[in-house]
């Protein structure tokens, strides 16, 4: 990985890229950093409880929401935008086609993409807004101050939520590219720091805690090469194609393979899991619940509250089960066994030993099935493994969580994988030239 970084220092042009990527995350980060008006910062520390909704989003957004930043919405908007347009090209037969109409087809989602994002923001931001304004954390919220206070907070976070869109597309159009992903990088690993230092802070108040920092820190280490190592794992199937005879030339007779990686649909169904399992503490806020329950009604939501809380195990197995159900769902959606086997008898191809057709999907629908459970089981223990060292080593305040970590290195990993791809361009053209 440095020496990706260290040869592509050496280029010019993607020396250019680099800085211009680095300029373009320190604009995000001094962002994060300017406060929205009319907010009382103090007021609203206890929203952002482990396990609900807003401590994910603070996550994303590195923790701008919680101080109520221009940038508090970050990427979230445009990453549920993301996820609506992918779902729909599978539904709506004009979306798909444009998805098989190539590069323009992809610049017209994108833009489609953009409008749902702008129109999700101006949602979240409203709902922010009134979940603000339930916890006193306005100055104003009476009368025409209130009115006008109101609009300005929505429009600030909408727009901070555009721009964050649009520094990203700016790093994809003369950066070294995955401009979203970096945005989503550059947040996450500024929370690196103070997470490791907040756990040295709390180690103050009990000696024995510094013995289980280093062996905390080990196991994330070693949490990162295991990840970096499923990231790369994959299953290949083997692809023959028939010889053919046009004329004076011979086609086909090749052998390749299909790869099918082991961490396929990446942090997605995390991020799903993750939403569902927030909502009960982010209802909570809205509904307090009874300090002493005594109706029925009140016990149940009291009971139904601890069973969705961040230390509870049984919180820990359903995430687990969620992220498993979640990435078979996501697999089916990104691969399609039929449509790979009918590909595969129209260009005289086929796997040793299976008969074209149908057997051939049937065996990439088996070999994908036992795959997905791998990748869904890794996933899983990525996800849940930081809740149970949270729950070994409370008094640490263990910050940084296994999605973080599966983000920060997925996003290293694609980059480097694009610098190199990009250099190799670059001999290439110096070669024809």
């Amino acid at each position: 990985m440095f020496k990706t970084f260290r040869n592509a220092w050496k280029v010019p042009e993607l020396r250019k890229k680099i800085l211009y990527t680095l300029l373009i995350i320190l604009i995000f980060r001094i962002g994060c950093h300017v406060p929205v008006p009319f907010m009382d910062s103090g007021a609203i520390s206890n929203m952002f409880a482990d396990g609900n909704f807003f401590s994910y989003m603070n996550i994303l957004s590195g923790g701008a929401l919680q101080q109520c930043t221009l940038f508090s919405l970050s990427i979230q908007p445009y990453i549920n935008a993301s996820i609506i347009v992918q779902l729909l090209t599978y539904a709506l037969p004009p979306l798909e086609n444009l998805q098989k109409e190539g590069e323009s087809g992809r610049k017209k989602l994108q833009k489609i993409t953009s409008f749902v994002s702008l129109g999700i923001a101006l949602v979240m931001s409203y709902a922010y807004y009134l979940t603000l304004r339930n916890n006193g954390a306005l100055n104003y919220t009476g009368g025409a101050k209130g009115v006008f206070t109101g609009a300005v907070i929505v429009l600030a976070f909408t727009a901070g939520a555009s721009l964050v869109v649009w520094l990203g597309n700016r790093i994809n159009e003369k950066g070294i590219g995955n401009g979203i992903s970096m945005i989503l990088f550059a947040g996450i690993v500024s929370r690196g720091p103070e997470a490791i230092l907040k756990m040295f802070v709390n180690a103050e108040t009990n000696k024995k805690l510094y013995i289980a920092i280093p062996i905390v820190l080990l196991v994330f280490v070693l949490m990162i090469g295991f990840i970096v190592f499923m990231n790369e794992s994959e299953r290949r199937i083997p692809i023959q194609y028939a010889k053919r005879v046009v004329g004076r030339k011979q086609y086909g007779g090749q052998n390749t393979h299909i790869p099918i990686k082991v961490a396929m649909s990446g942090v997605m169904p995390i991020i799903f899991a993750m939403a569902i399992m927030s909502l009960p503490s982010t209802l909570a806020m809205f509904i307090k619940p009874a300090a002493v329950p005594e109706t029925f009604w009140q016990k149940f939501y009291v009971g139904f509250l601890n069973f969705f809380s961040y230390q509870s195990p049984w919180y820990a197995i359903l995430y687990f089960l969620l992220i498993i159900a979640f990435n078979y769902f996501y697999v089916s959606m990104q691969y399609n066994p039929i449509e790979i086997a009918n590909n595969l008898r129209q260009n005289n191809g086929g796997i040793p030993g299976i008969r074209p057709g149908k057997p051939t999907s049937d065996f990439i629908q088996r070999v994908l099935g036992k795959i997905t459970l791998v990748g869904a089981f890794f996933l899983g223990v990525i996800a849940i493994f930081p809740i149970f060292t949270n729950m070994a080593f409370p008094q640490l305040g263990i910050a940084m969580g296994g999605t973080s970590i599966l983000i920060v290195v997925s996003v290293v990993l694609e980059t480097v994988r694009t610098l190199e791809s990009q250099m190799m361009m670059r001999h290439h053209k110096g070669f024809l030239e």
